[in-house]
């Protein structure tokens, strides 16, 4: 934990993230140009530190247990353009310009369907 108060971290200028116990956080990915919510990852402080040195969005892989590229395989990366920090700091939304679909199924956002009644509907 860091020794910034609660009122810096939320009203400040020092940017000071608040990784969880498992040492995550929550980073939304939305396409700059649309505004579409494209994805929700997680990001450890090495996929934070990635991806601010090289504008290429950076997860950390729970499933894989390590560090990711988005797009490492498919080539479907994420250029973040911006990082923007919610309120207490445990959250980031990347605004990125996505190369391809965001999700692992070809869709363009991993949110294509919506709950309808008990079943999922797709949205086109």
């Amino acid at each position: 934990m860091s020794d910034i108060s609660n009122a810096e971290r939320e009203a400040g200028a020092v940017f000071a993230p608040r990784f969880d116990d498992k040492g995550l956080l929550s980073a939304i990915a939305i396409d700059s140009a649309t505004s579409e919510v494209l994805m929700l990852a997680f990001m450890d402080a090495e996929a934070l530190a990635k991806t601010r040195q090289t504008g290429l969005a950076h997860f950390h892989s729970r499933s894989r247990g390590r560090l990711w590229m988005k797009g490492e395989n498919s080539g479907h990366v994420l250029n973040v353009e911006e990082i923007r920090v919610d309120c207490d700091q445990d959250a980031v939304v990347l605004l990125v310009r996505p190369e391809g679909p965001a999700c692992h199924t070809g869709e363009t956002s991993c949110f294509y369907r919506r709950l309808d009644g008990d079943g999922l509907t797709r949205i086109d």
